[in-house]
């Protein structure tokens, strides 16, 4: 790797840096990966991002002022703007792209609260848990009917959207595995099961050492 070569502080299974991955890998964009734990968070990364929350990118360039970024969506937008073989963004489509910034503003704002409250009423065994499951059920049943006309959230083919989504229901699904089985959530089941099983995942979700422990220069895979 060059000494230019993108870093990536990312976080395992923060479904920010989650995202984040996915759309680096998603991209071809070579990075360099730091995994780091949040109670232990690199000097550096605290250097370029002051306030201590992952993903961040830093773009290092010759002889001027690295460039960070530390938004989860902002990296997406930075690495599928540089390359989009797949088309997520919809390009064939002017009104995809800011359509799917407000399904992205309203998980990240109104549904991730929701959904907070919801994995810490199961975790704690508080006595709310259905009431703060019914609090994620708009949002969550809004993506059930698009899935009920496509295979994907946009349409026929995979989208931006998709992949900003995926960590987070991926974690709604986990608070209680027997009511997501519920045939409530049959088209978001399958939309997950493709996606959770995907090569991209496995790739995505590889397990890097720490950072910090070993200094290791690693790129993020870009093949299985």
């Amino acid at each position: 790797m060059t000494s230019t070569t993108p870093i990536l502080y990312s976080l395992q299974n923060c479904p920010y840096a989650m995202r984040a991955r996915l759309a680096l890998l998603l991209a071809q964009q070579t990075v360099q990966i730091r995994a780091i734990t949040m109670k232990d968070k690199p000097a550096e990364m605290l250097l370029a991002s002051p306030k201590g929350t992952v993903p961040v990118l830093v773009i290092q360039k010759d002889g001027k002022k690295d460039h960070v970024i530390d938004e989860s969506l902002d990296v997406m937008l930075w690495a599928l703007h540089r390359n989009d073989p797949e088309n997520l963004l919809y390009s064939h489509d002017k009104n995809a792209l800011p359509e799917m910034l407000t399904l992205i503003e309203e998980n990240d704002t109104e549904f991730k609260p929701c959904l907070e409250k919801y994995k810490c009423a199961k975790r704690f065994h508080n006595d709310d848990e259905e009431a703060c499951r019914l609090e994620c059920e708009p949002f969550i049943q809004h993506l059930e009917q698009r899935l009920s006309r496509h295979t994907f959230l946009m349409g026929s083919t995979p989208s931006l959207l998709d992949y900003a989504l995926l960590p987070f229901i991926r974690q709604f699904s986990r608070v209680n595995k027997s009511i997501f089985t519920h045939k409530r959530y049959t088209h978001l089941r399958h939309w997950l099961r493709y996606h959770l099983q995907s090569t991209l995942f496995s790739r995505a979700m590889f397990k890097y050492p720490l950072w910090l422990d070993t200094h290791e220069e690693c790129l993020l895979r870009n093949s299985s």
